[in-house]
């Protein structure tokens, strides 16, 4: 049951789902982030009349998104959540780094409302744009009553923040939930759930997050065929105060790779290890094995590890 007496805030941060091109027929030589939210909330005639507010946040290629960023999206989320007669929020987004933005906010915003993350696959501008259906569906999806957490919608599926991926660079289809699957479906403007609304699980760090210039910088170094202990060395070397490695299969890691995380973790620079291959994780830690981060994925697990860090200081 949706609450249309109940106010939506659309916040915009730009990438895609805002873009133009020159062209129709162009997906890919658009500029991201040109349309504010308000020019794509007037773009959408089925949520006309409705009370919904817009800002404008950014206007963001979200492959440039930054934690200065993350830190504001997560303040604004936080104040309009507390409003009472606000039902929800919707954030609009670049497909990029979504995953990792909807991470960050399950691991650092109490949303006892939905707080959902849309995107778009082409530009406004594109003769089939993806987006304006995609705005509905999360609008649906943030007025349904008893939704909580942080969700995405795309391509007419509800996925958990936590475990969002993207899966394609094109496809208009290009996010998965990994092996769980959607939390629910959104068909012709009616939510069909699969299982309970995600709950929030919110890192011990998230109360009291400070200044993003403190941040820890964590860095991610990827496993693979000829991999060399220099690629991590020089990282631990510039400043990096953890490192995850993108471990192939099941999380294995090269040999000299690993030789020089054991260095790493000898010197106080934590180490983590994820699996390169989106599905799956990381199962099992045999004894001489990097500590592991289960079925996060490298980009899940590099913010993890950031917040880690954070709540040790």
């Amino acid at each position: 049951m949706q609450n249309p007496a109940g106010w939506v805030v659309i916040i915009g941060t730009g990438g895609t789902i805002a873009g133009t091109a020159a062209r129709a027929d162009d997906h890919v030589g658009y500029r991201s982030g040109a349309l504010t939210a308000q020019d794509l909330l007037a773009s959408v005639p089925a949520l006309a009349g409705q009370p919904i507010e817009a800002e404008t946040l950014a206007r963001l290629d979200s492959s440039d998104m930054d934690h200065a960023t993350w830190a504001v999206l997560r303040d604004r989320a936080a104040a309009h959540l507390a409003r009472p007669e606000v039902v929800g929020v919707v954030v609009t987004h670049g497909t990029d780094t979504l995953e990792e933005t909807a991470y960050f906010l399950h691991r650092t915003l109490e949303a006892p409302k939905a707080v959902v993350l849309t995107a778009a696959m082409r530009p406004a501008t594109a003769l089939s744009a993806d987006g304006p259906q995609n705005l509905l569906d999360a609008v649906t999806v943030a007025r349904l009553a008893g939704a909580r957490g942080v969700l995405a919608v795309l391509a007419g599926r509800v996925h958990a923040g936590a475990e969002l991926r993207k899966l394609h660079g094109w496809r208009v289809d290009a996010f998965g939930s990994g092996d769980a699957g959607p939390v629910a479906v959104v068909e012709d403007g009616q939510v069909r759930p699969f299982r309970d609304w995600p709950e929030a699980t919110l890192h011990r760090a998230a109360r009291r997050l400070p200044a993003t210039s403190d941040w820890p910088v964590v860095e991610i170094v990827t496993s693979h065929a000829g991999a060399r202990a220099r690629t991590l060395e020089v990282l631990v070397a510039a400043g990096a105060a953890g490192i995850v490695i993108a471990g192939t299969g099941n999380g294995s890691v090269h040999r000299e790779l690993a030789e020089a995380a054991r260095r790493a973790i000898v010197a106080g620079v934590p180490v983590r290890r994820a699996s390169r291959c989106l599905l799956g994780g990381v199962v099992g830690e045999p004894a001489d094995a990097l500590p592991s981060t289960g079925t996060l994925t490298p980009v899940q697990a590099r913010i993890e590890l950031m917040l880690d860090l954070l709540a040790a200081t």
